[in-house]
């Protein structure tokens, strides 16, 4: 029975793994509040796709809108005129008032007929604002209404994206003093006249009757550490804005001029709630809600006199028609709820994992995902119509994250090879070795191939004085162009040497052409440096040159190493041989080999030509200047032309040769005679070998009173037969030099 147990995990063992694993994931996720906005905003889609409430006719909104204002003529309204509003409407008997207009102070004329009016109503609420910004202190009530405490609080919850989905109960100011807000306040007069009391459970929550209204707490629905002080509540709103919704209006609505001019119904008010507050656009008394959004439509605002009203008609509705309130799961419901979309997902995908190469078992697959996605979305719905927030983000995640891991889990076979060999081969070649599994044993052959060995000339003295930061941009940005490059020949990458490329043309896979498609990359990497050092001057950073040389010889290719840790490479002594053909060139130089030569078939563009007896090998070999090629590949270099002014007066430096890394200390003198941007001439004491690297170090002064830096360079010839006239190379000299004797060129 274990064994099969056993067996039956195995096969699923991609589910065991993939739903877990993301569900903890995701619940990271979820806790950094990272995706809280995304459930805000499926929330308000909810809001907006319910179809339209019957409205509430318990409510009636008296608005103050511009027309209003243009007939009084001034803002804030006087005493007299508010005054004459409230009588009218106290004369229809309504169970409440509300007064959504700040009152702190007078307003004449006809101040003491509003606190007449102010001390003969009892069920007139006016509001203080109780949360100010970090200088200030709210807005005081009508001081006459503050003595009678027929006050509340208009204070609005806002979201993180501006928007309004929650309303206080009760909040405290700033010295712990509790105040009811204004829609509670009015719906608690409504109730209490229709003979339901307001009360607290054992655990303080609130209750009309026998209906309970759970508090806000942090983390509920789409939430996370959302502060929750106060009493606060989800808000479940009837639907848009009055204004511009009219024929979907949830309240019955009035002007303040049509009040005061008797054109509304003896009994509009008559045992309603009315609410009194501004809605000009001048007065900005509007706020974001989830209906102000729409797909392409510029957000529509509520005015806050709405929002209250949705807030008192919310808890009517709840406590007399029973419609639901907006409730969320608990947290571990929650987890659960995410692991089975998370497990669904990768369920689905793993029933079908060797199928895809059937047309309909892959549309399978894919429609079984596609039809969970919308279970998803229609159950969520359903359950919003009737009063349940669901998470629908992070199960959508879920199920889609899980169904990619399996799908990556699947492929990890081909993963692991790309991952593996994807350094240095292109995909074609890839391509090429799985079909052909032998190719991946350990072990090697010889075999004759072409090598390709760039490297940035003086990169190491330019890279000293940069962040290391810069020195990686920089290097990225030429590697990744190089890079491109090869492949586009269908060159291999043996490896990455610092700032030097290694590049085998003929293996794994060998073509005729791989002699003339060394040259042709070699070609077109010389090109690519001029958009290279652009981008690099664009960013600040230092223009680089680069030198290539190019080999054809036999090697020994093949995956080199152990079981754990092979790699495929070429070795021999014709690595080292084309390593030393490098090292003869200068900036924007190739160099190739005798055996190169002799191996291509396509017109070659020579520019010069040189005997060489290199380090480490018995014999000379010839190297040739390549400076284009023709045939199918037709790509030629700008020849490197430059002209020599005259230094004067002659500028004393000192050399050292370099051999190989290391610098002789012995020092020699010799001194600069002529200059270009690159090139110079100098006459020396003594003879100087050609292609030799010098270390210089010029006998001038610096206009910031500093030491000269070094200077890199390579001895291209000897320039005249009896005296020692030589021509170089710069490799690399610091800016501030290079400053210096640009002066010299002109």
């Amino acid at each position: 029975m274990w064994a099969k147990l056993k067996q039956r995990i195995w096969e699923w063992r991609g589910v065991w793994i993939a739903a877990p694993c993301l569900t903890i994931l995701l619940l990271g996720l979820r806790w950094t509040g990272g995706l809280q906005m995304l459930e805000w905003a499926l929330l308000d889609r909810y809001f907006r796709l319910r179809p339209p409430e019957s409205p509430d006719d318990r409510i009636v909104l008296v608005t103050i809108n511009e027309s209003d204002l243009r007939n009084v003529g001034q803002w804030p309204v006087p005493d007299r005129v508010l005054a004459e509003l409230l009588a009218k409407i106290k004369v229809q008997q309504p169970r409440a008032i509300g007064l959504d207009i700040y009152r702190d102070l007078p307003v004449e004329p006809g101040h003491q007929e509003l606190v007449e009016i102010y001390k003969s109503t009892p069920n007139l609420i006016g509001i203080k604002k109780v949360v100010g910004d970090e200088n200030a202190f709210g807005v005081n009530p009508p001081p006459e209404l503050a003595e009678l405490e027929q006050v509340s609080a208009n204070d609005f919850v806002e979201d993180a994206d501006g928007k309004i989905r929650r309303a206080f109960f009760y909040l405290s100011d700033r010295q712990g003093n509790p105040t009811y807000s204004l829609g509670f306040t009015l719906a608690w007069l409504y109730l209490e006249a229709a003979g339901i009391p307001v009360s607290l459970t054992d655990e303080s929550w609130i209750k009309f009757g026998d209906v309970v209204f759970p508090p806000f707490e942090s983390n509920d629905g789409g939430y996370i550490r959302a502060d929750a002080s106060g009493y606060q509540i989800l808000l479940n709103f009837r639907g848009p804005s009055c204004l511009r919704n009219k024929n979907h209006c949830p309240y019955q609505f009035v002007s303040m001029t049509d009040v005061l001019e008797n054109k509304v119904a003896d009994d509009l008010m008559r045992d309603r709630i009315v609410l009194i507050g501004s809605t000009a656009e001048s007065l900005n008394d509007f706020f974001f809600t989830p209906y102000s959004s729409g797909m392409i439509s510029t957000p529509e605002p509520t005015a806050g006199v709405e929002i209250h009203a949705n807030v008192a008609s919310q808890i009517l509705e709840t406590v007399l028609s029973d419609r639901p309130l907006v409730k969320t799961w608990p947290e571990p419901l929650e987890w659960v709820w995410i692991f089975a979309w998370s497990a669904l997902g990768s369920t689905l995908t793993w029933k079908w994992r060797y199928s895809s190469g059937t047309n309909h078992i892959s549309w399978l697959s894919s429609g079984s995902l596609l039809l969970s996605i919308c279970t998803l979305f229609g159950v969520t719905y359903f359950s919003f119509l009737n009063g349940w927030w669901i998470p629908v983000v992070l199960p959508l995640l879920g199920l889609l994250g899980s169904a990619i891991a399996i799908q990556g889990y699947i492929a990890r076979t081909a993963g692991q090879i790309r991952k593996t060999f994807g350094r240095y081969l292109n995909d074609a070649v890839i391509a090429n070795l799985l079909e052909s599994p032998q190719g991946f044993k350990l072990g090697g052959e010889n075999r004759t191939v072409t090598l390709l060995l760039s490297d940035l000339r003086g990169f190491t003295a330019l890279a000293k004085p940069l962040p290391p930061e810069k020195v990686v941009n920089l290097l990225n940005i030429y590697l990744e162009r190089m890079c491109q490059i090869i492949e586009q020949y269908n060159g291999t990458i043996d490896k990455f040497m610092g700032d030097a490329i290694l590049v085998i043309f003929g293996a794994p896979t060998s073509r005729e052409d791989d002699p003339e498609r060394a040259v042709a990359c070699a070609i077109a990497m010389q090109i690519a440096m001029k958009e290279i050092n652009q981008k690099l001057s664009q960013l600040n950073l230092p223009v680089i040159e680069m030198g290539i040389g190019i080999h054809t010889g036999e090697v020994i290719v093949g995956n080199i190493g152990s079981q754990k840790h092979a790699e495929y490479t070429a070795i021999g002594s014709e690595v080292n041989l084309v390593s030393r053909i490098e090292s003869y060139t200068i900036g924007g130089q190739i160099l190739i080999s005798d055996s190169t030569m002799q191996s291509i078939k396509n017109p070659l563009r020579i520019d010069d030509k040189k005997i060489v007896n290199p380090k480490g090998f018995n014999q000379e070999i010839t190297i040739y200047e390549v400076g284009g090629i023709g045939g199918r590949y037709m790509q030629f270099m700008p020849k490197m032309e430059a002209e020599l002014f005259p230094v004067r007066p002659e500028i004393a430096l000192t050399y050292s040769l370099i051999d190989g890394k290391h610098i002789n200390s012995t020092q020699y003198r010799a001194t600069l005679v002529k200059l270009s941007k690159e090139i110079a001439e100098i006459k020396a004491e003594r003879l100087i070998e050609p292609l030799s690297n010098l270390k210089i170090n010029l006998d001038i002064e610096l206009t910031n009173d500093e030491e000269p830096g070094d200077i890199y360079a390579k001895v291209l010839k000897k320039c005249s037969t009896y005296d020692y006239f030589f021509l170089i190379r710069f490799t690399s000299m610091p800016s501030e030099i290079a400053v210096q004797l640009a002066k010299y060129c002109k």
